[in-house]
């Protein structure tokens, strides 16, 4: 079986910094994300900052390695809470500077949503697939950090 701890390092790094780069704006310029927000939502402008806060905890849990299962599960469900914004920026948000179709932006970004939610599963050391192979599906082994 090849080591795939290489991998997963790089990739929760990467993923790490994302999720700050995100919670950096969340938190720096909150107003910006109050058009993207459902009306279903209470408070807004709370909301936003809790997500930036949200990002950056779990940006943070992943790189520690005591709190990295938690921060992928947190990460990944964080992925799919948000879910309704993507949508209702995707429908109604403003137009994308540069980008004659926004469609070509939110496109991508709608159906890379569950492939965050994988990331941050795999980077958490919640899940090994699609990378393990079927030999080892059966055995029940913790995951390497």
């Amino acid at each position: 079986m090849s080591d795939r701890r290489p991998v997963r390092s790089m990739m929760r790094w990467i993923l790490a910094l994302i999720y700050a780069v995100a919670a950096y704006f969340h938190l720096s310029m909150p107003t910006a994300f109050i058009p993207i927000m459902p009306d279903w939502v209470p408070l807004p402008y709370h909301v936003i900052q809790f997500t930036g806060d949200c990002e950056l905890a779990g940006a943070i849990g992943l790189i520690i390695h005591r709190t990295r299962r938690s921060a992928g599960v947190g990460l990944a469900a964080y992925a799919i809470c948000v879910f309704p914004a993507n949508i209702k920026h995707a429908i109604y948000g403003p137009a994308i500077p540069g980008l004659i179709n926004v469609w070509l932006y939110h496109g991508p970004r709608l159906l890379l949503q569950p492939v965050l939610v994988w990331w941050a599963l795999f980077a958490g050391g919640i899940t090994d697939w699609p990378f393990r192979r079927r030999k080892d599906a059966n055995r029940l082994q913790p995951l390497r950090p």
